[in-house]
């Protein structure tokens, strides 16, 4: 098996060679920023989403800390400092137990319709195109603080760096 380094190099090599655009932060490797399309055929297809992905030293050991840079609403995702629950990529979550945004799961569980219509709108006003440039030109790498995005403590056995969005 390779190092711990390595791992590194590979995964961040597969992003930047995915169909998402991937930037180096502070012209690293442990920082990165990502963005993606929602994924086709659900609430959040239309949007574009920014996220910041930071390795630590002792990855793929310990998971990366993912947390969206622009707001979406999702269970899974805290509305006000765009932590992602990293629970969601190892597929654990449940709304019932430990979400992340306690109004979009409740949401999601009482009326379902309405949820939606969150979703949809969070997309509209947060990650259309137009959006997603004033997202870049207001916001410097200062700005996002390490407690805005998650902490990292949960551990990942999934090969991939950031998980796909639930419908």
């Amino acid at each position: 098996m390779s190092s711990p380094c390595k791992r590194r190099e590979m995964d961040v090599m597969k992003l930047m060679m995915s169909d998402y655009s991937v930037e180096p932060i502070n012209d690293g490797i442990s920082e990165l920023k990502v963005e993606f399309h929602g994924p086709k055929d659900s609430l959040y297809e239309g949007g574009i989403w920014k996220i910041r992905v930071e390795l630590p030293d002792a990855y793929p050991y310990k998971s990366p800390s993912i947390g969206f840079v622009n707001k979406i609403f999702h269970p899974n995702v805290d509305e006000l400092s765009g932590s992602v629950c990293l629970d969601v990529i190892n597929q654990t979550w449940s709304p019932m137990f430990d979400p992340l945004n306690g109004d979009a799961a409740s949401l999601m569980m009482k009326d379902r319709k309405q949820y939606e219509q969150r979703v949809k709108e969070y997309c509209e006003r947060y990650a259309k195109k137009e959006n997603i440039s004033s997202i870049n030109s207001e916001e410097t790498d200062e700005d996002i603080s390490n407690e805005d995005i998650s902490d990292g403590q949960s551990t990942s056995s999934d090969d991939n760096i950031a998980g796909v969005a639930d419908p």
